[in-house]
């Protein structure tokens, strides 16, 4: 197995300065890892995978995926509060869908990732 050490002990200031230049602000990456914490579910990914497709009531995301409305209605609430879901009423119905193109994106490189 290939050895993860340097070979001689020197260190690089010049590399070592210029990604210090370039790194996000540490409370930058902690909402970043939240946002990531999100992602980390199958149940959520599963519903990011229907709403990327189309938007959808609770009643629909729930048969779709045979789960219960409160179960997708909990996980749509998480998605809800980490800026990932919108919902849209038309009288009594709540319609879900993506904030953005980002998230699609997101789900589709780690999608393209795991096919691999």
């Amino acid at each position: 197995m290939e050895e993860l050490t340097c070979g001689e002990n020197k260190v690089h200031q010049d590399v070592i300065d210029k990604v210090l230049k370039s790194m996000p602000d540490e409370s930058k990456l902690y909402e970043a890892a939240e946002l990531l914490k999100v992602f980390g579910d199958p149940t959520r990914l599963r519903i990011i995978s229907v709403l990327s497709r189309s938007e959808m009531c609770v009643c629909d995301i729930a048969s779709l995926l045979s789960m219960t409305q409160s179960a997708i209605s909990h996980q749509l609430r998480v998605l809800k509060q980490a800026r990932l879901v919108n919902a849209r009423r038309d009288g009594k119905t709540i319609y879900y869908s993506l904030c953005d193109d980002h998230v699609q994106k997101i789900f589709c490189f780690a999608m393209e990732h795991v096919m691999e």
